[in-house]
């Protein structure tokens, strides 16, 4: 391929030539579909924190595991009903969302993908995932799975990084931590500081590239294993 390797992790940056040839070689082992939300984060992070997250984990676990993993984009939106009285949020209603969310995963599954992580960054999407995950699955019939990321984080990394001792919590010291780590430009110094919820304040750097790096490994050892064989969705079956 003549493009970049960063390039090479994500569907959309192929040409159909390279995507089709990548698939038919075989290389291609798993898809990752990141799923998010475009929300209010308190005053002090940039509205785009669940999506770029899960997104910034994702393309660390394709790297790790290159070349076997690409990442398909869809949507930078979630189901955000609860933030809408804070302008700018974007929220979609849960059967449009699981709808779009459902054609991504067709998608990939008509590319020849059999292995499937739908890899969550927004506590708001998980109901809704969960109440129609069965059916999902019982349509495809494929190794399909949905994880939060922060479910990859072991309770000893994040108790002995997390003043607070609490996680993944909405803009507070483990989401402005993992923000000062991966893209401290998102952060909001000032407003952190003047903000009635002073939590935040509590986060670092340090805690959140500890975090990261033990959540991408997580993420990347179970990714490995749906390749594997060794970690295979148990796929409802059907009533008579």
């Amino acid at each position: 391929m003549s493009s970049s390797a960063s390039d090479q992790l994500f569907v959309h940056k192929h040409t159909r030539k390279e995507f089709r040839e990548r698939m038919q070689s075989g290389e291609l082992k798993a898809c990752i579909i990141p799923v998010a939300a475009t929300e209010q984060h308190l005053e002090h992070l940039a509205m785009e924190h669940d999506w770029r997250s899960v997104n910034h984990v994702a393309s660390l676990v394709a790297e790790k595991l290159s070349p076997q993993v690409v990442i398909a984009q869809s949507m930078n939106i979630g189901i955000s009903e609860h933030h809408m009285r804070h302008i700018g949020t974007l929220s979609a209603l849960p059967g449009s969302w699981l709808g779009v969310l459902f054609d991504t995963i067709r998608s990939m599954h008509h590319a020849g993908f059999t292995n499937i992580l739908v890899l969550n960054g927004h506590g708001g999407n998980i109901a809704p995932c969960e109440g129609n995950w069965g059916q999902f699955q019982q349509r495809l019939e494929i190794n399909l799975q949905f994880e939060s990321y922060w479910s990859f984080l072991p309770d000893s990394v994040a108790e002995a990084n997390l003043k607070t001792k609490r996680w993944p919590g909405h803009a507070q010291e483990f989401e402005t931590a993992f923000a000062m780590a991966a893209f401290p430009e998102n952060v909001r110094h000032d407003a952190m500081r003047e903000q009635p919820d002073q939590e935040p304040m509590e986060a670092t750097a340090e805690a959140g590239a500890a975090m990261i790096d033990a959540i991408v490994e997580g993420v990347a050892g179970h990714v490995q294993k749906m390749i594997d064989g060794t970690s295979v969705a148990d796929i409802p079956p059907f009533h008579e």
